[in-house]
């Protein structure tokens, strides 16, 4: 199974930047433009640009399209976008316009029926985001945590022919300190199905150790403050993997 680097722009107020742990009060601004962003990872070679709408997510509404279409419209790469989809018309809206992955994450929680009817019908072109506090699944924009486990979320969605899920342990995000690598191998294993791991990754040797977990079904992983933080590149990220 190939592993994929997917390089993240988080956009708020048309900003480029982190948060950490999912805190919107502990908010870092990288860029003042998601495109130019983009624009700089697909120059070094990055194949996918994973992009959140953190507005959206919050409000539950897409804030912040305008500009994935313009990346997924005027740069060689593929996109996959979460944050603040929680209808059909959204998903189907942002396929139209190229994008190639849509996340559906807080939904899968709050809307079961409507996720597994999205499933059924776009197939790959879903991927399921959990993103799990303490084992469990938490909702809008990490404010709210739901009495579900990310290991019980991921069980039912995979039985219903969800293909990719995106797991995050959120006590990881944005700190530098390493990914939950026996979290992420076991949503790959209990379910079969792939993996992209989020959350964490500190030094490239981060990178080679979710890559040895690509038997299992973990196939990627999602970088974000550690290349807006100079730890690594995209490009030697995308060469140390190869």
């Amino acid at each position: 199974m190939s592993f994929t680097i997917y390089p993240a722009i988080d956009m708020r107020n048309g900003r480029c930047v982190r948060l950490q742990q999912g805190d919107y009060n502990e908010e870092t601004v990288y860029g003042d433009s998601p495109y130019s962003m983009a624009k700089h990872f697909a120059d070094q070679g990055a194949e996918w640009i994973h992009m959140v709408d953190l507005d959206g997510a919050k409000d539950g509404a897409s804030i912040h399209d305008e500009f994935v279409i313009q990346v997924a419209k005027e740069l060689k790469v593929k996109i996959q976008i979460g944050g603040g989809i929680r209808n059909e018309r959204d998903i189907d809206y942002y396929l139209k316009c190229g994008i190639d992955r849509v996340i559906i994450g807080s939904a899968a929680v709050t809307k079961p029926d409507f996720t597994i009817n999205m499933i059924q019908k776009y197939r790959s072109k879903i991927a399921i985001g959990i993103d799990a506090k303490n084992g469990y699944v938490a909702t809008n924009g990490w404010l709210n945590t739901s009495k579900t486990t990310a290991v019980e979320l991921a069980k039912q969605l995979a039985n219903a022919g969800a293909e990719t899920f995106i797991f995050t342990d959120i006590a990881r995000d944005g700190m530098l300190r390493g990914p939950n690598f026996d979290a992420i191998a076991q949503i790959a294993q209990e379910t079969g199905k792939q993996v992209i791991a989020s959350g964490g990754v500190s030094d490239l040797n981060d990178l080679n150790l979710l890559k040895g977990f690509s038997h299992l079904g973990v196939s990627g992983v999602i970088v974000g403050k550690a290349i807006y933080e100079g730890k690594f590149s995209v490009r030697d990220a995308l060469q140390y993997v190869d």
